[in-house]
């Protein structure tokens, strides 16, 4: 993998069902920023509500679970990379912009398949317009 796509010390963690963001908050309370989690691993996960990310229909149909002896009595639900690319250019970050990049450079991410992704997403034309000539360069 790209240092730029795995440079990120964060992490994002979000449940299914969880509307009044209890399990979110405990997320940021247990292995939040500056926690002694962080201190100890030099990572940290941020509670954030499933509402967060902007994503395509479909989207959980697509992700990718990881359901090993580790994760009881839970599991792991990951945007499958597109999907996730998709979010992180809505986001338009320079941080999210090197991170996709890096990814289509590596040859991890199928621009046409990211292009369908971005027509799908639940944004404004403009929008939608200025991430599709952002990918139209990368080509």
């Amino acid at each position: 993998m790209p240092a730029e796509a795995v440079g990120s010390i964060e992490a994002d963690i979000t449940f299914f069902a969880d509307e009044t963001r209890e399990k979110a908050d405990a997320v940021t309370g247990a292995i939040g920023e500056l926690s002694q989690f962080h201190e100890t691993f030099g990572v940290y996960a941020d509670g954030v509500e499933i509402g967060t990310a902007t994503l395509p229909p479909d989207w959980r149909t697509r992700a990718v679970h990881f359901d090993t002896p580790m994760t009881k009595p839970g599991r792991a639900v990951c945007l499958e990379p597109h999907d996730l690319a998709a979010s992180k250019l809505v986001a338009f970050r320079d941080k999210d912009l090197r991170f996709v990049r890096a990814l289509i450079d590596e040859g991890l991410l199928d621009t046409e398949e990211l292009s369908l992704r971005v027509q799908a997403l639940p944004i404004g034309d403009d929008v939608r317009a200025r991430l599709l000539a952002w990918l139209a360069d990368r080509r």
